[in-house]
């Protein structure tokens, strides 16, 4: 069973603690997001929309929603019905409002709520995604099963979580920004100065590649593919049931 150690000192599990950071970075997360990745985040989104569309849903599930950049980005699918899902309310207040404001209230629905244990019936869903989530599970496993379990037999499960790049100079370029350059950020813009150590920590020991591939086959998911993004900085995943 895949875990994750919590990013500070606590006597809080690391669900709770993950929820109370998320909670802490709500405000500044998306102009964090925007400048830790260089804005390609956006693009690696699209290709993420691009994998979904193709599959032609009429419901999707975006776990690990938080504020709901993805979910926004899937209103662009045919879906007539796409569900956000995260255990931080903070992050999803966020959402609310950019979903308001973008006038999709109607389509996108953003729920409070637990990813390894969600409150949906079995074979629920056509597409299931997860941006820069899974990681944060306090179990891997528990997780993935919970998604199987809700999606729908042929339906399409697509991750995008970030990934270590292999080759020199790549690899020690990209060990040096997220040791040293990332908490730097999240000390000087959030409030949190926990939090971006926690998310650098989390992805140096996240299983990646083919690992992730095996865990999601051995789980039951079918048709399992990776394609590392930018140099092998992220990775995007598609599999099905």
């Amino acid at each position: 069973m895949s875990k994750i150690k919590p990013y500070k000192d606590s006597d809080l599990g690391k669900k709770e603690q993950v929820t109370q950071m998320f909670d802490n970075i709500s405000e500044n997360y998306d102009g964090l997001n925007r400048v830790i990745s260089f804005g390609i985040d956006i693009k690696w989104r699209k290709k993420v929309v691009k994998i979904v569309k193709d599959s032609n849903p009429d419901t999707i599930l975006d776990i690990a929603t938080g504020t709901g950049d993805l979910a926004i980005n899937l209103a662009e699918t045919q879906a007539t019905k796409i569900t956000g899902l995260d255990i931080s309310s903070g992050m999803l207040e966020v959402g609310k409002q950019k979903i308001k404001h973008k006038g999709l209230d109607s389509k996108i629905e953003m729920i409070l709520g637990d990813s390894e244990n969600m409150p949906f019936e079995d074979d629920a869903f056509d597409a299931i995604t997860v941006a820069f989530g899974v990681r944060n599970f306090e179990t891997l496993e528990n997780g993935l099963k919970e998604i199987y379990r809700v999606l729908k037999p042929g339906g399409t499960f697509v991750i995008l979580e970030t990934s270590i790049p292999t080759k020199f100079p790549y690899k020690q370029g990209y060990n040096f920004y997220s040791k040293n350059i990332l908490p730097l950020i999240g000390k000087v813009f959030s409030k949190d100065r926990s939090a971006y150590k926690y998310l650098s920590e989390s992805a140096s020991v996240f299983p990646y590649g083919e690992t992730l591939n095996n865990i999601l086959r051995e789980i039951g998911f079918i048709n399992v593919e990776d394609f590392p993004q930018t140099l092998g900085v992220a990775t995007i995943y598609k599999s099905s049931k």
